[in-house]
């Protein structure tokens, strides 16, 4: 997998401290290390979040190690406050930031792109194709670091991190590290002042220009083919073209860029000056269509460009071959060239294909979440009967998140980790006469949602906090976190008290629960949704991704009246209703949590034997 080769390739390269939050695409580069960790002497760790990530490996190369932070494009947000400071006073040993985009998206909010993010703040950045790639990228990442003293990002996608190819490894297998650290030394330029980043400025300026003339030496930026059509790409893309034009190389010349950020002019130049026109393929945003542009503007080329700008290739989403190709062919078609490219099935209209099947996410069976969305939904609706106070549900980044989808409906807002609560602060000043919850996961409260309780307390806001503690990172692959008790490399550690911290931020209602009483959640929902002021509820359970109960429930048929009530409020994946007029039948999938159960009105469900 391409994360696997970063990870042998930030190895070979001799890295000493390994950090991260896990997001996917990019958490199995970090697992990967943590497999190799104690032989080869490596200190690795799931940090709170990305910014406290990112300054915890900076503290390693300011002390000469070299160091690794993982995380996904969205993380890079959360780190981006340490990282436009790191990038004037850089780095004394080497650090390397392994950003993983999600064009599509699959599984992210945004589909930001982190090339453009590299040029806002003079970072360079490499763009690998395959895991071949994005194993030597990411040994020359650490080279380029070390050498220039700055941080280098290695930027991939969700098709090179998840991908998986045979890797060429230079050492068969890893070996613990023998790189030296001569520790932190005082200087004034580890402290960053107006003054000195006035100084640093123009140096960080000037790596530019130098990493620009490297870049152009450098094979990952390649050119092929001898046509007057020139394509230029990045990463995955590249791979598209590759495949979109094959056999057409008297029509193309193929510029494929592996190091995007300082763009290499000088072999970029090259390229430009033997092609009549210019087409560019690349996800997400325009980056080498502007790059190019402008260096056609500098250099008067008569080259005229077709991409996104223009209106040739879509400006979001993740490609594939077909789309390249009906790229090219609009171009090819507005040049009046009589050839076009064939797709692989011609006869084959796309448009006929059947359509795949909609499988709309959801809780998975037995999940904790759903008794407490269950609960508070039950709670909300005995507050509107009592005293005619609506609710609004805030929610957050998490598997929680699909408590917004049928026929739960209860998280109604969704911006980023450890927003639920900030928003909930804000709607209660807009909205006095709505009770304000927001739900919170076990992981994202330590990532992000502390400041946010903080504020709530000193600002007074009347807003109920729900942390959904399943003891693990359940999103993103189980990964351990601060309330867990164990580290990533399997070593105890003190495990923090979400309740206690809440109460140590100055919320005086606070309530630990087991999800496995429905009844006891809703008493606990409505007791923290009348009180005024902060209020919260750690509900405790089990992750059934991790824990099962092996007990299986089953419905007694001469008990149930079909009236489908445990399904059309639960929306749980075990509980099938059949057409016509048969009656709910739980599948195999169920995990036994019992809370179709206790909502049935007819009491026909029960426990129906234990799996084998």
């Amino acid at each position: 997998m391409g994360n696997e080769a970063i990870a042998l390739g930030a190895i070979e390269a001799s890295v000493q401290v390994v950090t991260g939050y896990p997001g996917t695409p990019s958490t199995e580069a970090l697992e990967t290390v943590v497999r190799y960790a104690d032989r080869c002497g490596i200190y690795t760790e799931w940090s709170n979040n990305e910014k406290v990530a990112l300054e915890t490996a900076v503290g390693a190369a300011y002390s000469g190690a070299k160091a690794l932070v993982t995380m996904k494009q969205v993380g890079l947000n959360v780190a981006s406050d340490p990282l436009m400071s790191l990038s004037y006073i850089g780095v004394k040993g080497a650090l390397v930031l392994l950003v993983a985009d999600d064009p599509g998206p699959h599984s992210s909010q945004t589909e930001q792109d982190t090339r453009v993010f590299g040029h806002f703040a003079n970072i360079p950045v490499l763009d690998p194709a395959n895991p071949q790639e994005a194993y030597e990228l990411t040994k020359l990442a650490f080279e380029l670091s070390h050498e220039f003293e700055v941080p280098v990002i290695l930027r991939t996608t969700t098709r090179v991190s998840h991908s998986c190819g045979d890797v060429e490894l230079a050492v068969p297998e890893p070996a613990r590290v023998e790189a030296s650290c001569e520790g932190f030394v005082k200087d004034r330029r580890w402290t960053i002042f107006p003054r000195l980043t006035a100084e640093r400025h123009p140096w960080l300026e000037n790596v530019q220009v130098q990493l620009s003339g490297r870049f152009s030496e450098l094979p990952y930026n390649s050119v092929s083919g001898s046509g007057k059509i020139g394509i230029i790409a990045s990463g995955v893309s590249a791979l598209y073209v590759k495949e979109a034009v094959k056999g057409s190389d008297g029509l193309f010349t193929l510029f494929r860029v592996g190091t995007v950020h300082p763009f290499p002019e000088q072999v970029a130049l090259s390229f430009l000056k033997g092609v009549e026109k210019l087409i560019v393929v690349e996800e997400l945003d325009p980056y080498l269509e502007e790059q190019a542009l402008q260096l056609i503007g500098k250099a008067h080329l008569p080259v005229d460009v077709y991409g996104k700008k223009n209106g040739f290739f879509p400006v979001s989403g993740e490609y594939n071959v077909d789309i390249v190709i009906d790229g090219v062919n609009k171009v090819l078609a507005e040049l009046g060239e009589p050839s076009s490219l064939s797709h692989a099935s011609p006869s084959v209209l796309r448009e006929e294909l059947p359509p795949l099947p909609v499988r709309a996410p959801t809780l998975c069976a037995g999940c904790m979440h759903r008794t407490v969305f269950y609960a508070f939904k039950q709670a909300a609706k005995q507050l509107k009967k009592d005293s005619q106070i609506e609710t609004i549900f805030s929610g957050d980044i998490g598997c929680y998140t699909l408590g917004n989808a049928f026929p739960l409906n209860m998280v109604e807002t969704c911006l980023c980790m450890g927003a639920g609560m900030s928003i909930a602060g804000g709607l209660s000043r807009t909205n006095p006469e709505v009770k304000q919850v927001a739900f919170i996961g076990d992981s994202t409260f330590f990532h992000s949602g502390i400041p946010a309780v903080v504020n709530a307390v000193y600002n007074g806001a009347d807003v109920t906090l729900a942390v959904l503690d399943n003891r693990t990172t359940a999103m993103t692959g189980h990964q351990p976190h601060p309330g867990i008790g164990v580290t990533v490399l399997g070593n105890p550690s003190k495990a923090i008290d979400i309740a206690g911290v809440i109460r140590s931020c100055g919320v005086d209602s606070v309530r630990t629960v087991e999800t496995v009483s429905l009844e006891g959640c809703i008493e606990a929902a409505k007791e923290a949704m009348e009180f005024k002021g902060p209020s919260a509820i750690v509900f405790k359970g089990n992750c059934v991704g991790i824990t099962k109960s092996g007990i299986k429930l089953t419905i007694d048929p001469e008990s149930c009246t079909g009236c489908g009530f445990c399904v059309k409020q639960l929306g749980c994946p075990a509980i099938f209703l059949p057409s016509g007029d048969e009656k709910p039948v739980i599948l195999d999938s169920c995990s036994g949590c019992g809370l179709c159960s206790q909502i049935c009105p007819s009491g026909a469900i029960s426990e129906g034997g234990v799996k084998k």
